[in-house]
């Protein structure tokens, strides 16, 4: 299969529905999007007790199955404060901001093929645009603005910085995301949902673009404000960053934002890189697998699947300090999306001129970026470790300490005394020697 080998986008199967039926897409949507949140905040604390081996919730319903449920309703009937002092407007309306963006992105997401709804041929999609991935991110970078909004109007350092933070991710990990998906583009020939998944018929473009769903895989972490990238409402030391102020209802929407945004993430990198609702090897060996509602099936499965890595980091890594978290995606995610998207440009003409295969070609060339990639990574790691230990003094030693020495605030250990020099014994003391 070539590279250039692509079939026109038919999009006239979309806004045709009866009303009824576009009613009843919606609604699903939002079922299902709400009834994954519920679920997936239960199994994340399932999981996250087996993985570090805790019991985790086991006392409300058979085995803690309604836990989820006790927490929604203790949410509603707790009381709403509004502190003194918010801009109230804004700080009303900042919930809002984030969580109806979250459901909106998700109306361009392809669910399966075409289906029989009580006699209507439809797709197992809402709609579909020619730059529908391109309306994913513009409506996602909307959602971030609540969090914004939410950390500027409660009249609050700790929120503020949030809100800060939170700014800052979206400028530096959507740049990355939006260079992983150009190269997803110039695979597929469109930038509709619904061509990119009729493309990864014969194979995903987790195969072939490998460099660029390694990059959206992060990127979407970062997005997301999820650990280790949960920066925007670090505990630590923000307290609760940009939702400090916010109680009952108005809290729970910003939860649900960030679990819906979560299942959104994940459902665009199951349409750009996993096959979309295509069935996984073997079962494509089954004439029936990508037919009737079948593929429905396929794509939870694999929405599941990156659902669970969320929950696995978060299990597992620690949150990174802020300024790795801007090197990790200004110094190495966007400028390996720029040369990737470079090489599978190239490859493409060459393709496109019979000099070179491009399916091989385009697999050989990604997984020799990642090997290369992961080979950088491991050896400047090992220089990091070996240049800390050569300038790490003796145990027994007091040697002073520079807190700004590494670019940023660390304080010293037990062991270890500041180079600011401390106040003389007799400093403060009052006249007498009191």
């Amino acid at each position: 299969m070539s590279v250039t080998a692509q079939q026109p986008v038919d999009l006239s199967m979309f806004g045709i529905d009866p009303w009824w039926l576009v009613v009843v897409k919606a609604v699903a949507i939002f079922a299902f999007l709400v009834l994954t949140t519920l679920v997936m905040i239960l199994a994340e604390r399932k999981i996250m007790a087996w993985m570090q081996m805790r019991v985790g919730p086991d006392r409300v319903g058979p085995k803690g199955l309604f836990q989820t449920v006790a927490d929604g309703l203790k949410l509603a009937l707790k009381e709403g404060i509004i502190p003194t002092g918010v801009d109230k407007p804004i700080y009303m309306l900042a919930p809002i901001i984030a969580t109806a963006p979250a459901f909106m992105a998700f109306a361009v997401v392809p669910f399966g093929p075409e289906v029989s709804i009580l006699g209507n041929r439809t797709p197992l999609q809402l709609t579909d645009l020619p730059v529908a991935v391109l309306y994913v991110l513009a409506i996602t970078s909307v959602g971030v603005y609540g969090i914004v909004l939410a950390g500027w109007a409660s009249g609050s350092t700790y929120p503020l910085l949030g809100g800060l933070r939170s700014t800052a991710q979206v400028i530096s990990y959507e740049i990355a995301m939006g260079l992983a998906f150009a190269a997803v583009f110039l695979q597929a020939g469109t930038m509709s949902t619904s061509g990119i998944v009729a493309a990864q018929n014969d194979l995903w473009f987790v195969v072939l673009l490998l460099p660029s769903f390694l990059v959206y895989s992060v990127s979407m972490v970062g997005e997301t404000n999820r650990a280790p990238f949960d920066l925007p409402e670090a505990e630590g030391e923000l307290v609760g960053g940009f939702h400090t102020e916010y109680s009952s209802l108005r809290f729970a929407m910003f939860m649900l934002a960030e679990y819906v945004n979560m299942v959104t993430v994940s459902a665009l990198a199951t349409t750009l890189f996993l096959g979309g609702w295509h069935a996984p090897w073997p079962l494509t060996l089954w004439s029936g697998a990508n037919s009737g509602w079948w593929p429905l099936l396929w794509f939870v499965i694999k929405v599941w699947v990156v659902l669970f890595v969320f929950v696995w980091l978060r299990s597992t890594l620690p949150r990174l300090r802020y300024d790795q978290f801007m090197a990790l995606g200004w110094k190495l995610l966007i400028p390996v999306s720029v040369v990737w998207v470079m090489i599978a440009a190239a490859l493409r003409i060459l393709d496109t001129d019979d000099v070179l295969p491009g399916t091989a070609s385009l697999i050989v060339a990604g997984v020799l970026s990642t090997a290369l990639l992961f080979a950088y990574l491991t050896v400047r790691g090992r220089r990091t470790r070996r240049l800390a230990q050569a300038t790490e003094p003796p145990a027994d030693v007091d040697a002073e300490f520079d807190a700004m020495a590494g670019g940023f605030p660390v304080p010293p250990l037990p062991a270890r005394s500041s180079t600011r020099s401390s106040p003389p014994a007799s400093a403060g003391r009052l006249p007498g020697g009191s």
